[in-house]
């Protein structure tokens, strides 16, 4: 059964990106070498949150729910899983 992630990347400053993907580790690896113009601009590049599911239409979904929020929310929602913001790539043993 295919997994998908929406995930939260921040930069060493906290700047956040919201993202869904199909394939994390190819996805991480997209924003690390400069192909997400975003990313390249701010340099994020840490995984500091990410939730697996198995329905595409409930993580687009949570995507563009996350996406709406406030950044004090998405720091909230950072902190209660991950507090000391640490790269959850990893942890997943994804390359860098």
């Amino acid at each position: 059964m295919r997994q998908y992630y929406v995930y939260i990347l921040s930069s060493r400053s906290r700047t956040l990106y919201v993202g869904v993907t199909g394939d994390l580790a190819r996805r991480l690896h997209q924003h690390r070498t400069g192909e997400s113009a975003f990313s390249s601009r701010y340099r994020i590049s840490r995984l500091v949150y990410y939730d697996v599911t198995t329905d595409v239409r409930s993580a687009i979904a949570r995507e563009k729910e996350i996406k709406a929020w406030r950044r004090a929310k998405k720091v909230a929602l950072i902190a209660s899983a991950n507090p000391a913001w640490n790269d959850l790539a990893d942890e997943l043993q994804i390359p860098r």
